[in-house]
């Protein structure tokens, strides 16, 4: 049954079609007859319960620079005119995002929104990630350069990074000599008024880190990372690259364990990151990635699979912008 699909997200002239996952959803839903809608989490507006946006339906193909078009915008009302609502715009998770998040919860009793809006307010990256500590590697949540240090003397080498980063930004490596750990917490504590996450830096980074993609709690498919020259990180926004990769014993155990919760949440696209086969870092639920490159290596339609899950979850309440007004 076609379903119209409203698609919040950054503006798409602003993305790499050739590794987006949000453009690789899109054209698969395309494919499946859906309508879909392209608006920014700024477009977002409510009055007497309802919640709407200014969106422009939109057709997209896969050609660099011609991958868009966009019909004259409408008004749409996501609670009644849709019956999907994509949440796909990047981080920072800042109070903009939050609030986009106590919006769309206002509309998610009559349609469909993926990721669920509530479990990804209280689900950060890097917090959520604290309840399966045993997973993790050895990490302090902190604004304290004191404890910083005790932390650092305890492991040799740390790696301190933005709570609530994103895409591999703002990652530091500091050495057993604590060279400019002090001038770090500094910056940091000037720069973001919540705490920072300092973990045990991992060696074993250098061998790639790991992106596993759950749907609806099932593993679909991973990439392995693998960081630029000289660097520690392996994002591919910051020039990390993708390799073919299978997971580990302790992966599985790792995705056995979070998927129940992940589906109980209705956090239906995952990507959780591991290092080393065995540490688990971060849970991302916001505006995960990686299908594009699980797709090249492994032949799975992972974006085909998202689309199954939300075909089998989406309210029927009546569909189409044109049946409902």
């Amino acid at each position: 049954m076609p379903l119209t699909v409203a698609v919040q997200m950054d503006p798409l002239d602003s993305i790499a079609i050739a590794g987006d996952s949000t453009f690789a959803l899109m054209l698969s839903a395309q494919a499946r007859g859906h309508s879909l809608f392209h608006y920014t989490a700024e477009d977002l507006n409510y009055a007497d319960g309802r919640v709407w946006a200014k969106a422009h339906p939109v057709t997209v193909q896969r050609v660099e620079g011609d991958h868009f078009r966009f019909e004259a915008p409408v008004s749409l009302d996501l609670g009644e005119q849709a019956d999907v609502v994509l949440m796909r715009q990047d981080p920072p998770f800042d109070l903009g995002y939050i609030t986009a998040t106590h919006l769309l919860e206002r509309i998610a009793d009559r349609t469909l929104v993926v990721n669920n809006p509530r479990s990804v307010r209280n689900a950060p990256e890097k917090v959520f990630v604290l309840d399966y500590a045993r997973f993790m590697p050895p990490t302090l949540i902190t604004r304290s350069l004191d404890e910083a240090r005790a932390f650092l003397a305890r492991h040799g080498e740390i790696v301190v990074k933005p709570l609530h980063g994103n895409g591999g930004k703002a990652i530091f490596r500091v050495g057993s000599d604590g060279a400019n750990l002090s001038a770090l917490i500094e910056v940091f504590n000037q720069t973001w008024r919540e705490p920072h996450m300092v973990q045990a830096f991992l060696p074993a980074v250098a061998q790639g880190d790991k992106r596993i993609v759950l749907v609806d709690g099932e593993v679909v498919g991973a990439i392995n990372r693998l960081p630029g020259e000289g660097e520690i990180r392996s994002n591919l926004a910051v020039g990390g690259s993708a390799v073919k990769t299978g997971l580990t014993e302790k992966e599985r155990e790792i995705c056995a364990v979070l998927g129940p919760e992940l589906k109980r949440r209705g956090l239906l696209f995952v990507g959780i990151d591991v290092i080393g086969g065995e540490w688990l870092t971060e849970i991302n639920v916001t505006s995960p990635t990686g299908i594009v490159a699980i797709e090249r290596f492994d032949g799975t339609d992972v974006a085909g699979l998202i689309w199954n899950a939300i075909e089998r979850q989406a309210p029927v309440n009546g569909t189409g912008l044109t049946e409902r007004g």
